[in-house]
């Protein structure tokens, strides 16, 4: 893998989503110059990186991820010229972002696709994944049929309005004389396409990408073998180019992201990593009833496969999950961001995350949300009309707010020492103020015991050691370790004791100490 940029290495990034982030034009959708309006706000907790999912040229059927232009950003969030501005003021603020490329399929409007299903062959017609006859579907994919004068069926990915780009298959059916080896023309233009993207953005001043579904491309491609070899190209193309340019992967596998020659990889909430049984599941390890074994065993496993680079990506939540507060309350909130804050790889805030924002419940979806809609409502800036997310009429906003009295805010927690946004932002300062804590650092599991607690790991960067010790259960718990928590550099919930290698840790408590 080539070296990072060295912009990664103290990354802490805040995902938006900017259909909810902010609106400046009353018009009930969020946009570029609301996020501009709250780079301060960003920067005063201490994230340094932003992460914004799509912004380009769609028609919503699914939220911006079925794009119809990748060359123009959507009207309802500005211009190219006002996104231009928004990566001129992201720098201005010492800050990095990153733009969401979606490469595994186009929306039904894209004029790559009303060519390609042109019965008459065109520069088009491979960029998609075509069967020859109407009768026949692409084996383990959905697909739109009957829509055109050419004949075949096409290949989708997710929703039906997604038709998936031709990336080739690793090892095509010599009977299916349709699917196109890697090599072939359309592929290779289809790759070819996406380097032209990439290129464009990052002329325009984009610091890199979020890549979704990075490890889909290549069909028929169990191994991952094919999918590697074009992100392989593709890093070739970026090292000779934009060397600091930044991809980030929607994969969850890190062995193979890593020999894609991607920097860092999502640990995903579907998949193997047992990520959800610390924050999502009937008894999530951070309400104080869980377990961590599976994750760590498996975290663990992904690590030695990532030799030990920092590759892995731990979020708070995103789009795509439940709101981190719809499981875990109170103080279990404050314990769960020291640990998402002291693990190795760049941490991800998504939106809101930082107040405890809720789940709201019980909401039609919203351009193909479904049960997402309820954790993509308009962020909570103050008490202000629609908690000064809009000035539009309450009916007209993107997605119905948490109405509750109650409602956290940003404006409260900043003045609130005791909120869980000024524990988050001091949580970052430590993180950004030792580099045994920072996304490079190693780690070494202490005590990761099934249906036990407490969680506990030493991170360790040179000389410096730190040992982590994470308890968000109810109860006082005890653990043998064989190294000695010299100095507190934080802790939370109270204070540990240690008697001759026995450490008792306090209920809902989280503390950092140098270690020796």
């Amino acid at each position: 893998m080539n070296r990072q940029p060295e912009w990664l290495d103290n990354a802490v990034f805040y995902e938006i989503y900017p259909q909810s982030f902010k609106d400046s034009d009353a018009d009930g959708i969020g946009d570029f110059k609301g996020i501009i309006e709250k780079l301060d706000y960003i920067k005063e907790l201490g994230c340094n990186s932003i992460w914004m999912n799509p912004c380009f040229e769609s028609p919503f059927g699914d939220a911006g991820y079925d794009v119809s232009d990748y060359y123009k950003t959507a009207p309802r969030y500005g211009t190219n010229e006002d996104l231009k501005r928004l990566f001129e003021e992201v720098h201005k603020h010492d800050m990095h972002i990153l733009l969401d490329l979606v490469p595994g399929h186009t929306s039904v409007e894209h004029k790559w696709f009303r060519e390609s299903m042109k019965a008459e062959k065109n520069d088009f017609t491979d960029r998609y994944v075509w069967t020859d006859s109407i009768w026949e579907e692409p084996t383990g994919y959905g697909s739109l049929r009957g829509i055109s004068d050419r004949d075949g069926s096409c290949a989708v990915n997710f929703f039906s309005h997604q038709p998936a780009l031709n990336y080739g298959y690793y090892k095509p059916d010599p009977d299916k004389k349709w699917q196109q080896s890697m090599d072939d023309e359309g592929p290779r233009a289809t790759v070819e396409e996406i380097k032209n993207i990439m290129r464009f953005w990052l002329s325009v001043g984009c610091d890199g990408f979020r890549v979704d579904m990075a490890g889909s491309l290549v069909k028929n491609d169990e191994d991952g073998k094919g999918t590697i070899k074009l992100w392989q190209n593709v890093r070739d193309f970026l090292d000779r180019e934009f060397p600091q340019a930044a991809i980030i992967s929607e994969w969850g596998e890190p062995d193979k992201s890593l020999q894609g020659g991607f920097h860092m990889d999502f640990l995903l909430h579907f998949g193997p990593s047992h990520y959800n049984d610390l924050f999502r599941c009937g008894n999530p390890f951070f309400a104080g009833d869980g377990d961590v074994s599976r994750f760590v065993e498996k975290y663990k496993e992904n690590y030695e496969k990532s030799e030990k680079k920092g590759l892995i990506c731990i979020p708070s939540g995103n789009h795509d999950m439940d709101r981190l507060a719809r499981f875990i309350h109170g103080d279990k909130l404050k314990v769960a961001f020291a640990f998402l804050l002291s693990m190795p790889g760049a941490p991800f805030i998504y939106y809101g995350d930082e107040i405890g924002m809720r789940y709201v419940e019980g909401l039609t979806s919203v351009e193909g949300g479904y049960g997402r809609t309820g954790s993509r409502s308009p962020m909570q800036w103050d008490n202000s009309v629609n908690a000064g997310f809009s000035t539009a009429p309450k009916e007209e906003l993107y997605i119905a707010q948490d109405e509750s009295p109650d409602r956290p805010t940003a404006f409260a927690q900043m003045s609130d020492e005791n909120s869980l946004r000024s524990e988050i932002k001091r949580l970052i300062g430590i993180r950004r103020s030792h580099k045994a804590l920072q996304n490079r650092g190693e780690i070494e599991f202490v005590y990761a015991e099934k249906n036990s607690y407490p969680l506990a790991y030493l991170r360790c960067m040179g000389d410096e050691k730190i040992l982590v010790v994470i308890n968000p259960s109810d109860k006082e718990v005890s653990f043998e370790c064989d190294y000695e928590p010299e100095q507190k550099i934080y802790s939370f919930g109270g204070e540990i004791s240690v008697n001759h290698g026995k450490i008792t840790v306090p209920a809902e408590f989280a503390g950092f100490y140098r270690a020796v």
